[in-house]
């Protein structure tokens, strides 16, 4: 729902978010209609683009999500909500047939439609507004967001201010280009793109002879089999390339998914920052790898292609990166690789290329330069965010800002999770609103992630004898 500005700009909200994606429209949906609340909170959401979608260029036909349908935006939070899957299921009359189907991993497609089903029912979000500058107002003690209205063609409209008391990021991620392909995706001759656009350039990429796909994760995995399915058996003319030394599958097994709980969340933030920062980078098959259902298919489909003799015209190579990259006659591509354990390097000559590169958080600095003097930062100059997901500020700010996927250094690899959007939601809501009004699990781990647990709530029927030494004994 595009809702216009209030007719009455200076009367300020309690609550505005900036960005609707998944993770702010979670927070959309159960900040309307708080439990036991009296006092409907007074929050709207600011969205650049025209409408929600989620991931349109990698919504490929059959890709699932990775997370159980119970990962909606709500469902973990408030299974009783009107916003929830099930509740959009029971609307489109489909109730029974996903009964049927059995599925518990539902299609992309599916849950980019879900989540615009809620978008077009619920109140309070704007789309085509542009958020551009974000200060504190110390005489009126308030947030001020200045906002440009956008009209058809994303052009400037009319300008706006809102006033708020506290502000929610949700600004999400930005694809991520390494340097060396940076100059190769700006040019428009031989298509190098980003697989967040493949969708959109399907049938030019299939038009080419041969095609690389780089990048061993999930979005990875599903366009070379996208492609693979696509070229005729015998002239497939597909590379893979890796800088991974496998193309591996991701951890799913049960105690593994335990590291996306409310519990690991609550250890990781407890954690130095320097083990942090140690930590996130070796934990990257818990979010980086391939489902396993994925590997299977790609390995399915080159077997088939071999049962009348030959090789599919394929080469899947991990441990390499792409050092240097440039064009031929701007119509080909030379990437010159290097082979991390051989130490050997070639060239390869391709006539497109996607970037299965992944994503990295939009620098929070763009949008809230107003109020870097009042942010406190840690060694690494990054925002420190505490463990209700607030920015930490300085006390002449009296208003919270808090953030969403934007804190994996500080809470780890469960930041971009769907499954801890509906908890972290409840989370914000509960300390914006001083309430306890999404009552939250104690406990949601089997795993006991270390010997002391600081800055936690008690954990129940977790063995007393675990005694704290003094350091030295």
């Amino acid at each position: 729902m595009t809702d216009r500005p209030s007719p009455n700009p200076d009367q300020p909200h309690d609550l505005v978010g900036i960005g609707i994606g998944p993770f702010n429209l979670s927070l959309a949906a159960l900040a309307h209609g708080i439990p036991g609340n009296p006092h409907p909170l007074a929050a709207t959401f600011y969205e650049q683009r025209p409408a929600f979608h989620w991931h349109p260029g990698l919504l490929i036909d059959g890709a699932s999500l990775q997370v159980p349908f119970l990962a909606d935006l709500v469902t973990l939070a408030d299974p009783a909500s009107p916003w929830t899957f099930l509740n959009y299921l029971r609307s489109r009359d489909r109730l029974f047939p996903f009964y049927f189907a059995e599925r518990f991993h539902i299609q992309r497609a599916e849950y980019d439609a879900y989540c615009r089903w809620v978008t077009d029912q619920l109140p309070g979000l704007h789309f085509s507004h542009q958020v551009d500058a974000v200060r504190w107002n110390p005489e009126r003690q308030l947030f001020e967001v200045d906002f440009t209205q956008l009209d058809t063609h994303g052009e400037a409209e009319a300008l706006g201010r809102a006033y708020t008391r506290h502000i929610a990021l949700g600004i999400g991620t930005e694809p991520f280009i390494p340097d060396p392909l940076k100059p190769l995706a700006d040019a428009e001759t031989v298509p190098v793109i980003h697989s967040a656009d493949y969708l959109h350039h399907r049938r030019q990429l299939l038009e080419a002879e041969h095609i690389t796909v780089i990048g061993s994760g999930q979005s990875g995995a599903e366009i070379f089999l996208d492609l693979l399915r696509a070229r005729p058996a015998g002239h497939e003319k597909l590379h893979w390339l890796a800088r991974t030394h496998a193309f591996a599958p991701m951890e799913y097994s049960k105690l593994g998914l335990e590291h996306f709980t409310p519990d690991y969340s609550r250890y990781f933030h407890a954690l130095p920052e320097h083990v942090r920062d140690e930590l996130v980078p070796h934990q990257w098959q818990l979010h980086k790898g391939i489902d396993a259902d994925t590997i299977a298919a790609i390995h399915d489909e080159l077997y088939r292609r071999t049962l009348h003799g030959g090789w599919p015209d394929t080469t899947l190579t991990p441990g390499v990166h792409v050092r240097t990259a440039g064009r031929l006659a701007n119509t080909r591509v030379e990437l010159h690789l290097e082979h991390t354990q051989q130490g050997t390097r070639t060239r390869l000559t391709t006539d497109a290329v996607v970037l299965a590169t992944g994503y990295r958080e939009r620098p929070l600095d763009r949008i809230l330069t107003g109020l870097a003097p009042h942010i406190r930062r840690d060694t690494g100059g990054r925002p420190r965010i505490d463990e209700h997901f607030r920015l930490e500020l300085d006390p002449t700010v009296t208003g919270n800002v808090y953030v969403q996927n934007a804190e994996r250094h500080t809470h780890g690899v469960g930041a971009p999770d769907l499954g801890l959007a509906a908890w972290r939601s409840a989370t914000i809501l509960n300390n914006l609103t001083d309430t306890n009004a999404y009552p939250l699990p104690q406990r949601t781990a089997f795993t006991t992630f270390g010997l002391t647990l600081q800055n936690t709530p008690k954990i129940p029927h977790q063995h007393p004898g675990l005694i704290p030494l003094v350091q030295g004994n």
